[in-house]
């Protein structure tokens, strides 16, 4: 390595936030090299987030130093630190979905010409960036029409017209297919070779190791340790993430599967293309995983059943009974509940606090006869969502889109289960979730299996649905593929199911 590569692009040092009631920041250190791949974990809620809120100005640090490129810097707004050559891809897109991939590239800074935006100079920048990475897009394309993949290689192509010199990932792979992800990794390693540092956030070991060159890990708010990536193991890694040894990633399966608690036969939904004749049983206490590639219309059936898409055909029977779910409340009625895959876009009402989300799907229960809204019992039970789900948070008000990802997952599985529903529906569950916390949601889904309650999961992960199933449905192209045995099946059946009808 030579000098150059050992200067630090970036040093923040012994810097602390604190907020009312949490220290979420305690003197933690982050010094990222050029030309490399620096992967920053912890536990949702070890303070990755606010660190780097507070390196873009978005939070007021309250100890510390921030050097980048050699001098003291202060940001007061992202756009000051992007302009400075510090960027973000974040895991929410945000993006102007009506305007074209061009015009979200260059927004805030359109060339101009003669006073005018100068659209053929940006439509050939676009493109001559898009042409070194290998991205197959139309400049002109309206980002409406693209799939979330294809958006999420624009964000990255724009950190990279910033010619920024540090580019922070966060979570950037949770919604593409392994050919995607290749793609994107190797556009990850063009920006190293150009020398930027990457810092790469993700809670997907198998991706750190195949990526990254260092890594910094925080719990608690506190800087744990930086080491270089080679000759760790993965079992290190989670032992200094959580304080404690995990000796296995997924808990041992007690469940016994009894009757059929739900029947589905010939399901289709209205608008087309989605699901089309699925039919499936699923057991009281069973867990059962529904797999498929992007695009293979998994989420399709959930919301089907939950009545967020309208039904054409098919019948629902719980426990015997014929259930139509013909919308949401009726579902709910019906006892079925579903944890959505969005979680920000339709999980949560981030600005609103704990109570309102752990008690806003069950809040006619705690009507009295007057009508009125009983303080006392909403109190006990948000309560009882922290505490059974071991929600870190100051208190019942504090606005849920301040906390960390696993603590939101936690409250809206919290918010379903004061329902008491029968089925448990869950999209993605432990998505952008760290080991541990994903932990915890696998003890819960078989906690509640074991009380009888039939649980269908949805998720990307191979080993997730390997480690946590009963049986798994598989989904190609909007039908059912086949159903096969957890315990029998191996990672390759389930890729060849999924790809039987395309």
């Amino acid at each position: 390595m030579s000098n150059d590569e050992e200067q630090f692009l970036l040093e923040m040092t012994a810097i602390s936030k604190e907020f009312p009631g949490v220290k979420a920041l305690d003197r933690v250190d982050l010094r990222v090299r050029p030309y490399s791949i620096h992967a920053l974990m912890g536990e949702n809620g070890a303070g990755k987030s606010t660190l780097l809120k507070c390196l873009f100005g978005i939070y007021e640090k309250d100890e510390g130093e921030i050097v980048f490129l050699g001098s003291n810097v202060h940001f007061s707004s992202s756009k000051e630190a992007l302009d400075n050559g510090i960027s973000m891809v974040h895991q929410e897109l945000n993006q102007v979905l009506q305007s074209s991939v061009m015009d979200n590239m260059w927004l805030g800074r359109y060339p101009k010409k003669k006073g005018f935006v100068d659209d053929s100079k940006m439509y050939n920048d676009t493109k001559a960036i898009f042409d070194e990475l290998d991205i197959d897009v139309d400049p002109k394309e309206r980002v409406a029409s693209l799939s979330v993949s294809q958006r999420q290689m624009i964000e990255i192509a724009k950190a990279f017209s910033y010619n920024a010199r540090i580019v922070i990932m966060d979570e950037p792979t949770s919604s593409l297919t392994e050919k995607e992800i290749k793609h994107l990794f190797k556009i990850i390693r063009k920006l190293k070779d150009r020398g930027c540092g990457i810092v790469y956030i993700s809670h997907k070991m198998e991706e750190i190791f195949e990526l990254c060159d260092e890594i910094t890990i925080l719990r608690d708010g506190q800087w744990v340790g930086t080491q270089p990536l080679e000759g760790l193991t993965m079992d290190e890694i989670i032992n200094m993430m959580v304080g404690r040894e995990l000796t296995q990633r997924f808990p041992e399966r007690d469940n016994v599967p009894g009757e059929v608690i739900l029947k589905v036969s010939g399901l289709t939904a209205k608008n087309q293309p989605s699901i089309n004749d699925i039919s499936f049983e699923l057991r009281k206490g069973e867990v059962l995983g529904i797999a498929g590639l992007v695009g293979a219309r998994r989420t399709d059936i959930v919301e089907t059943l939950f009545g967020v898409r309208e039904k054409a055909a098919g019948t629902i029977l719980l426990n015997n009974r014929k259930v139509s779910n013909r919308d949401a409340h009726e579902a709910i009625r019906n006892g079925f509940s579903l944890v959505t895959e969005e979680r920000r876009a339709t999980g949560i009402y981030s600005t609103l606090d704990i109570t309102f989300n752990s008690l806003v799907a069950n809040i006619e229960h705690y009507k009295n006869k007057a009508g009125l809204l009983s303080n006392l019992q909403m109190g006990k039970d948000t309560q009882w969502v922290i505490d059974a789900m071991s929600v870190k948070t100051p208190g019942h008000h504090t606005p849920i889109g301040s906390l960390s990802g696993g603590n939101q997952q936690k409250v809206v599985i919290g918010r379903w289960l004061l329902t008491e529903p029968d089925i448990l529906m869950m999209d993605e569950p432990t998505r952008g979730i760290d080991v541990g916390a994903k932990y915890e949601i696998y003890q819960l889904i078989l906690e509640l299996a074991k009380k009888g309650k039939g649980v269908i999961m949805i998720s990307s992960e191979m080993p997730e649905l390997l480690g946590t199933t009963d049986r798994i449905l598989v989904m190609s192209n909007g039908q059912v593929a086949g159903i096969v045995n957890t315990r029998e099946t191996t990672q390759n059946e389930i890729l060849e199911l999924a790809s039987r009808y395309l």
